[in-house]
């Protein structure tokens, strides 16, 4: 028997053509979108793929393979107060996260790549193979949040003076006070 028409237009199926489902089966939940094996969520219309330390490399290696040519972010965020934010499932929770901005110039789109760091390990391999213009973004994550890149050409400080102690970006670091003296300021009287 064929669908028949309703008064505004729209097809309605016959019954005998369409199985229900038994009360007690409930329908199985849809598997989570993956990219590369990694969970994927679409926030403000943009992929971000979620990924652990284990997984990184290969992970942008591979989204650099589909397509996304430039780099054009490395930054970290420390979570030292905010452990219980959500996260897709498998996805472990920790202290640290690296987040990686890729870009693809044709067609044009953005993925952003968020790997969670063990405050345990800090220690992620680095993207200067992939992308050489990474370097100095690394090394500002290394200075500011302390997050080493394993095989990285120049891991100094690029911000700080070499001789500063700790990070100071981490949640828990001190704050403190350096004095600063103008010049031509009149001597205190």
């Amino acid at each position: 028997m064929s669908p028949a028409t309703c008064g505004w237009g729209r097809h309605v199926a016959d019954d005998t053509t369409t199985a229900k489902p038994e009360a007690d089966e409930a329908p199985a939940p849809p598997e989570p979108p993956t990219l590369h094996g990694c969970p994927v969520v679409t926030e403000r219309g943009h992929q971000i793929v979620h990924c652990t330390a284990e997984q990184y490399l290969t992970l942008i290696t591979a989204l650099k393979d589909d397509g996304y040519a430039f780099c054009s972010d490395v930054c970290a965020v420390d979570y030292l107060a905010h452990r219980t934010r959500p996260l897709p499932d498998g996805v472990p929770d920790e202290r640290f996260e690296v987040v990686v901005t890729l870009r693809s110039l044709e067609p044009p789109g953005i993925v952003r790549v968020r790997c969670q760091v063990a405050e345990s390990n800090p220690v992620l391999p680095t993207l200067f193979d992939l992308w050489p213009g990474s370097e100095a973004m690394e090394r500002e994550v290394f200075d500011l949040m302390g997050i080493r890149f394993d095989d990285h050409p120049d891991l100094t400080r690029i911000l700080l003076p070499e001789d500063w102690e700790g990070h100071p970006l981490r949640k828990d670091h001190g704050v403190g006070r350096v004095p600063v003296q103008f010049k031509g300021t009149p001597p205190p009287r």
